[in-house]
């Protein structure tokens, strides 16, 4: 691994602006540097779907031995990102563990810094480049950059199903393992292949072991209009219907692996009028499925007793964005990532999130997806930092973990 490499990589990631529907600059820089390490590189057809500029990438490297891993990040970004500054400086950390001084990249301060997700894709890339350089073993590797991840997973959503099928035409390590008196190439091809997204906060060598299911909701709220100071009490407010609901509804942490929120209600024309309309949205998340669906129900169920008690009516929509992906201590694919922490000299930690990310989506597609921890602090905010030690982690634990399936 490069040290200076990975960092000039990722200041000119960052200098690249893409936020959310027009990555296609940052997709062109990235395919370009994919082209390079030797990967074949295609665009899938989700911008029709999605309305982003460009497609989600998806890249193969032929391996040398059998076996295959897959790296993913995305490729948008939050607001403001337009001309972030990137700045090294000292800073003093305080984190779980200790206090200290560390080198971190840091905005300017009028934007965010982008690590989330560019610090992702920086370390991806050299952790390959590093592999493909020295000519160490490797299995076969699939890199895939999504678009619109910011925008409740749009880009991944929008994959096919095969998506991450390995290209019929292109040479794979993978095959033949039949003859070698391994699996045969039917069943090779119809295991989920280890995919690693690179994409939450916490130090490299942070698993996240679940992630939820995410519920939105939307409702329309209708009464009737009057007058207010002529005849208020001919008038039914749809606001008044909103409040009760929302008081109503257990709401924030409900209990360690569900949350709910409503984050938006717009209703009303005038002071003077009785409101007629109110549309209310909002969100439910749990790890298990009985408790988000339990939740779901007890906050449709406000919403329909508040309008029946006040004389409106409501319609409740909900849509499920993303399903919960769970991994369990035992399982092999957090072994081998806890193996592959150990080769890079990272100590390995567990975490749950209680935010969704494109592993979520990509479980369902084909995958056995897992999300990392990056380093990335403040993500989402003009604070954001990485520390470069982090960054550089990152590249060495992805190095590390293509070596570890190379072997196994």
């Amino acid at each position: 691994m490069n040290p200076d490499r990975v960092l000039e990589s990722f200041l000119e990631m960052v200098a690249i602006e893409s936020p959310s529907w027009h990555e296609a600059p940052m997709a062109a820089y990235c395919a370009e540097k994919l082209a390079e390490m030797g990967f074949s590189v295609s665009f899938d057809a989700s911008a029709a779907e999605t309305g982003s500029d460009t497609g989600n990438l998806i890249a193969h490297l032929p391996g040398t031995v059998p076996g295959r891993v897959a790296f993913s990040a995305h490729l948008d970004t939050v607001k403001p990102c337009a001309g972030i500054e990137a700045v090294i400086e000292q800073r003093h950390i305080c984190d779980e563990v200790t206090c200290r001084m560390a080198e971190v990249v840091c905005s300017a301060g009028d934007t965010i810094l982008s690590a989330d997700d560019k610090a992702g894709i920086a370390a991806i890339f050299e952790g390959v480049r590093s592999v493909v350089e020295s000519g160490a073993l490797r299995p076969d590797i699939t890199v895939l950059l999504t678009t619109c991840e910011e925008q409740s997973l749009l880009g991944s959503s929008a994959l096919t199903d095969d998506a991450l099928a390995w290209p019929a035409d292109l040479p794979a390590a993978s095959r033949g393992t039949a003859a070698a008196g391994l699996l045969d190439d039917v069943a090779v091809a119809a295991e989920p292949v280890p995919l690693f997204v690179l994409d939450a906060d916490g130090a490299p060598g942070t698993i996240i072991m679940g992630a939820p299911y995410h519920w939105t909701l939307r409702a329309r709220i209708k009464g009737r209009a009057a007058h207010a100071g002529v005849e208020p009490e001919e008038g039914v407010s749809a606001i008044q219907i909103a409040s009760a609901a929302v008081a109503a509804m257990p709401l924030g942490r409900i209990d360690e692996c569900t949350t709910a929120n409503v984050g938006r209600i717009e209703g009303g024309v005038a002071v003077n009028i009785v409101p007629a309309a109110c549309e209310l949205e909002g969100e439910c998340r749990s790890l298990y499925e009985d408790r988000v669906l339990a939740q779901r129900d007890a906050m449709t169920a406000a919403l329909e007793d508040a309008a029946a008690q006040l004389g409106g009516t409501v319609e409740v929509a909900w849509e499920l964005d993303y399903p919960a992906v769970v991994h369990e201590p035992g399982d092999a694919i957090v072994a081998h990532l806890e193996a592959a922490a150990r080769a890079a000299g990272l100590a390995s930690r567990h975490a749950v999130s209680g935010g969704g990310a494109d592993a979520n989506v990509l479980a369902a597609k084909g995958a056995d997806a897992i999300t990392l921890g990056i380093g990335m602090t403040n993500f989402h905010s003009v604070d954001e930092y990485i520390e470069v030690a982090d960054l550089r982690a990152m590249a060495r634990y992805v190095e590390a973990i293509i070596a570890e399936y190379a072997r196994n």
